[in-house]
């Protein structure tokens, strides 16, 4: 019973009281409801996008385009983490170039996609994976940075190859750290596409966002809002959330 308390009914409370506030806030009229619609006024939007056939592509298209962009943003990010993490020289010469990059917005990088690839797909991709691939690279080298020195001095005792370095022990050691750094690539990569996906006409959940913002229908922006925090917390529930309790049980941070 504590388990599912903590890890259901708690975080249900919070969100029983955004609910509550929100209708609260309605009846008291302090805007009109084209402005501020009720919840009750937004979930029947929300269902009317889902029965008409709008939603779920919408959906669909912006899960692939995520899935690729963040893919592209970890593999070049794993290796330019762990470049850097393992070549003092680059961390020189790159490491404050990188972490520069890493506090420009995302959004930055639209006028830039648009006028390198034009409005295609090619600028919504650039925009995530340009969104992703600096955090991942700073948690790559930090994850690489906090491995033990003794892990790396077995090894050498051992006489490994810096292949069978690379494989057995540090890739293994980083895996914890690593996964918490791609929770946070992905969430960037997620803002980044909603950005890309409103540049111009196109499928996916950024596009019914714009078309609720032109159209001044403000229940249906707060539909697509609460869509992509839903998917977000799912995402980081059953994906990170689950490789994250199993990695820390492996390695002892949590009990079993």
């Amino acid at each position: 019973m504590n388990k599912f308390t903590h890890s259901f009914l708690k975080p249900l409370l919070g969100w029983v009281g955004l609910f509550l506030s929100w209708e609260i806030v309605v009846r008291l009229k302090i805007w009109p409801t084209y402005i501020f619609p009720s919840p009750k006024r937004v979930l029947m939007v929300w269902w009317d996008l889902l029965t008409s056939g709008e939603l779920l592509p919408g959906v669909f298209v912006s899960l692939q385009r995520l899935g690729i962009g963040f893919m592209i943003a970890v593999c070049i990010g794993t290796l330019i983490g762990l470049g850097l993490a393992r070549n003092k020289n680059l961390k020189q010469v790159f490491g404050g170039l990188i972490l520069g990059l890493q506090t420009l917005p995302s959004i930055c990088w639209l006028p830039l996609a648009l006028l390198w690839f034009g409005l295609n797909e090619k600028a919504i991709l650039f925009v995530v994976v340009m969104g992703a691939v600096l955090s991942i690279t700073v948690a790559v080298e930090g994850a690489v940075r906090t491995i033990p020195p003794m892990y790396l001095r077995v090894g050498k005792m051992f006489k490994l190859s810096r292949w069978n370095i690379y494989r057995r022990i540090i890739l293994p050691a980083m895996l914890p750290t690593f996964v918490t750094g791609l929770k946070q690539g992905w969430a960037f990569a997620w803002r980044s596409l909603m950005a890309g996906e409103m540049l111009f006409i196109t499928a996916g959940l950024g596009q019914l966002l714009m078309v609720g913002r032109e159209l001044n229908n403000i229940a249906q922006v707060m539909a697509i809002m609460l869509t992509i925090i839903l998917l977000g917390l799912l995402i980081d529930l059953l994906v990170f959330g689950v490789a994250e309790r199993h990695l820390h049980k492996q390695w002892g941070y949590i009990k079993r």
